[in-house]
Parts: C-alpha cells; sequence; structure tokens
C-alpha cells in the first residue's frame, strides 16, 4: 500500500527563488514574443510565405439549408472564364421580378445606344400648336413649364386650338394587369409621359371632412391636375377608380385617411393630363390656350419650343438605382418597336438568341406575373451581354452594404427584384484578391406569393422579404469565398 497522505502542511514558501524564477519567466516570455515577432521577418528573408490560416469557405449549401427560409432558393455563379462554380435549382424558371432590368438595359444599349435621348416638342401646324411626346419617360412638369417659359418669351400667340399627340409609343392603359388599380408603379404608357405618368393626392381634415388636392408634383412646380379628381369615401375598399371621357375620378375610404396623409396615385390618360398641366402653366406665363384634344396623327409643322431627356445611359443607370417601372418599359418598348409589352419581351427574348432559350419574357420591368427564367439563364446574360456592354458600372453598388464589414471582404454591383414574397439580386461580386464572378440568387414562396398578387403589403410579406435578404448576404459571402 501507498504511504498515507499527510495531514495539511503549509506550503513553504522560498521567496528568494520566487523572484528567481519570475525573472526566468519574464526573461522567457519577452524572449517568446522577440522570436514571434522575428519570424515573418525571417521567413520573407528566406522566401518562405507565411499567412495567417485561412477562414473555412462557406459552403453555399448549407448557408440555405441553415437558413430554412421557406419556399425555393435558387442560385447560380459563374467565374470568369464561364465556368458554373455552384449552381441550385438554377435551371428552374422563375419570376425575376426587377432583376429583369438588367436585361432591358443591355437590350436598350445594344438597340438604341447609350448617347440616344428622347425629344418633347411644341410644333405649330396651321391655326393648332401641338404638344408633341417623344416618349421621354423622365419628363417633369419643371420641364414643361420651362417649354411654356419659352414659348411665352418668344411671343407666339395663343392658337384656335391645342392638341397632345402620345403616339411615339404605344398606349397602354397599365403595366401588369393583375396589379391593384391604385398602385403608384404600375401607370400607363405612352409616347407622352409626365411625372412617370402618376399625380400627388394630398388630403387633410377639415371640420368633419376632407380636403383633397391632386398636383402634378415636381421639384419646383407642383400645378393642380384638373383632369384628376379625388374624394372621401364611405366604401370598405382603399380606393375606388372610376374613368369618364376627360376625367378620371378616385375616392378613397375616410376610414383609412386620418387626419392627414398623402400618396401617389397612377394617371391613366396621360395625354389628356399632360395636356392640361401645359394649359396651366402657359396661362400662369400669359399664353392662354384652349381646351387640349387628343390627336391620333402627328401633323406636320413647324418647331417652336423643344425638351430633350438624359442620355440613355443616363437614363438606365437611374432606372437601375431606382427600378422604376416606366423607364423600364418605355426603352423596352422604344428598343423594340413592338405594339405591345409581350410582343415586345418576346422581341428582347429573341435578340438574347440561345441565351434566351427556355425563358419567358412577357414585359421589360418584371412587374408582370408572367415572365420567368432561371438563375444560370439570367448568370449567363450578365456574363455575356452584361460584360461586353459595361453593365457593371450601371448597376447600383454594394446594394446589401447594411452588414458592417462586407466591402472589406468583397464588392458587389447588383439589380434587385423584388415583388411580394419574391425579393432577387443578380450581378457582379468581386473577391477581396480582385477575382471576380457572375451571379443569380431569386428567393421565392409559389404559395403565397399566388395568394398575394396584387395586394400592396400582405401579411408575412416583410417578415419573409427580410429573411430572404439575409440568406442572399450569407450567400454572397459565400460565393466570395469560392472566387478567392
Amino acid at each position: 500500500m501507498g504511504a498515507a497522505e499527510p495531514a495539511h502542511v503549509p506550503p513553504v514558501i522560498d521567496h528568494a527563488a520566487r523572484g528567481h524564477a519570475m525573472t526566468l519567466n519574464r526573461r522567457h516570455l519577452l524572449g517568446l514574443m522577440a522570436a514571434s515577432l522575428a519570424a515573418p521577418a525571417i521567413a520573407r528573408a528566406q522566401g518562405l510565405d507565411i499567412r495567417p490560416p485561412a477562414r473555412p469557405v462557406p459552403d453555399p449549401r448549407a448557408v440555405v439549408a441553415r437558413a430554412g427560409l421557406p419556399g425555393r432558393v435558387s442560385y447560380a455563379l459563374i467565374g470568369r472564364g464561364g465556368e458554373a462554380l455552384a449552381l441550385r435549382q438554377a435551371a428552374v424558371p422563375l419570376a425575376p421580378a426587377s432583376t429583369m432590368k438588367a436585361i432591358t438595359a443591355l437590350y436598350a444599349l445594344d438597340r438604341l445606344g447609350p448617347d440616344r435621348r428622347f425629344r418633347t416638342q411644341v410644333i405649330q401646324s396651321g391655326d393648332m400648336m401641338v404638344l408633341v411626346g417623344g416618349g421621354d419617360p423622365v419628363l417633369t412638369t419643371d420641364e414643361l413649364a420651362q417649354l411654356a417659359a419659352d414659348l411665352a418669351s418668344a411671343g407666339h400667340p395663343a392658337p384656335a386650338r391645342f392638341a397632345v399627340w402620345g403616339g411615339a409609343l404605344p398606349g397602354l392603359a397599365r403595366i401588369a394587369g393583375e396589379q391593384a388599380e391604385h398602385l403608384p408603379y404600375n401607370p400607363s404608357i405612352s409616347g407622352m409621359m409626365l411625372n412617370f405618368n402618376r399625380v400627388h393626392l394630398g388630403w387633410s381634415r377639415v371640420g368633419v371632412d376632407y380636403r383633397m388636392e391632386v398636383e402634378a408634383r415636381a421639384a419646383s412646380q407642383s400645378p393642380r391636375a384638373y383632369t384628376v379628381t379625388a374624394a372621401p369615401g364611405d366604401h370598405a375598399q382603399l380606393f375606388t377608380y372610376r374613368q369618364d371621357p376627360g376625367r378620371e375620378s378616385w375616392t378613397v375610404s375616410r376610414a383609412a385617411m386620418g387626419r392627414a396623409g398623402s400618396r401617389w396615385l397612377p394617371v391613366r390618360l396621360p395625354e389628356l393630363y399632360a395636356g392640361d398641366v401645359f394649359q396651366t402653366l402657359c396661362r400662369a406665363r400669359g399664353l392662354a390656350l384652349p381646351a387640349p384634344e387628343i390627336i391620333d396623327r402627328l401633323p406636320e409643322g413647324r418647331v417652336l419650343a423643344h425638351h430633350d431627356s438624359p442620355a440613355v445611359a443616363t437614363l438606365l443607370r437611374d432606372m437601375l438605382r431606382y427600378s422604376t417601372n416606366i423607364t423600364a418599359e418605355a426603352l423596352g418598348l422604344h428598343a423594340s418597336g413592338a405594339a405591345d409589352l409581350a410582343g415586345s419581351g418576346q422581341a428582347m427574348q429573341d435578340w438574347l438568341g440561345d441565351l434566351g432559350r427556355g425563358m419567358r419574357l412577357s414585359d421589360h420591368s418584371g412587374l408582370t406575373d408572367s415572365s420567368r427564367i432561371g438563375t444560370y439563364a439570367m448568370a449567363r446574360i450578365l456574363d455575356g451581354p452584361g460584360r461586353d456592354l459595361a453593365l457593371a458600372p450601371l448597376l447600383r453598388r454594394n446594394p446589401m452594404s447594411d452588414e458592417p464589414g462586407t466591402e472589406a471582404r468583397r464588392r458587389v454591383a447588383a439589380k434587385t427584384g423584388t415583388l411580394n414574397f419574391v425579393s432577387n439580386l443578380a450581378g457582379y461580386v468581386t473577391a477581396a484578391g480582385g477575382d471576380e464572378g457572375v451571379f443569380a440568387i431569386f428567393c421565392i414562396d409559389a404559395a403565397r406569393r399566388e395568394g398575394a398578387i396584387g395586394q400592396e403589403l400582405p401579411a408575412g410579406v416583410s417578415t419573409w422579404t427580410r429573411s430572404a435578404k439575409e440568406v442572399q448576404r450569407d450567400l454572397l459571402g459565400a460565393f466570395a469565398g469560392r472566387l478567392a
């Protein structure tokens, strides 16, 4: 048996030895620190490459599995040489939402050129003055005011007739028929478009009722829009709409109005709206125009004044940044010359050639519910025509940059796409080392999407969209790791 363990004995402390040990420990520690600091320099001198251990590259499949996002997540990542580096359900055609605008931008750049502009004119034809729409998608009240000022300063007399022509583009009542009537991002299309074919409705309580103001609002000028009226109503739905000859009428549910508020509403009679606003602006400058009439045929005449839109490249940059549907549709229709959106979308698909196989393009903005494209097809388009036509500089930089520190690890130029229960992202990702890839990520909860088409803010959509964007951020990190 072993010796019994003695009872507790207080330790004997040799203070001199302890001090000596502490001195040795400090010397040892300083020596280790010096050696560690000198090691990289010695290694470099010897031609060795010493790097910190690499962090493990996230697996895109694990990112999706860990997130557990309801619905489908499809993605594709293509490397510089066209190699598919990551694919998940990438051949499945899905709703592209506003990532469609990236394809439209390429189509417009190729067919129209980056320097093309669209001219709005005022011409004199006999006894008739004509406001001629040239299909400028960003024309504002302020620019109509400048045309009115130019006419007044030149001393042009009041004509016997005043007309508006919008035949430079097909006249379409709305972009997507399945969307709710009152949504401002689903306006009419015409060769005569003003303020994105929207009016600004403001209201305030006065006593027991409301004062309603409908304006053609711009940065400096906001005249009343006389062809559009609004009134409070006692109906259950948020808005009702009625169109009569020469007038659009809206009612707004009193129960939803509160004490005061405002919102934008779409315009469905764009030529009449623009003519009404131009008449008001001219009257304010001493030029009295008769009531506007709408004409289908543009007569020959002498140009009295004109305004040119920004160049196509500028229009596209703003369209991609702000995701303006009317700009996408107008430029797509200009590029195709088709009579409707379905035919124009098909012309754009035909322009893609073999890249367009297996997809269905029914518009240029992605707002309609019938367009379908797979993520691999989208990535191939961005990798081919997208590089040839230098799309990346037009795209928004780092759209997911709300995550701290991401810009040090990757750079992104991409287009987002959002519908109810659809959240997409497509573009270019560059790893910290400089390697660039092309990607597309489509997230969709098809069942809930089907039940929410046309609704403005269905239950659960904000939470789902936020989760989808988190998946996209994590996938971008995994993609950057694959490229490094």
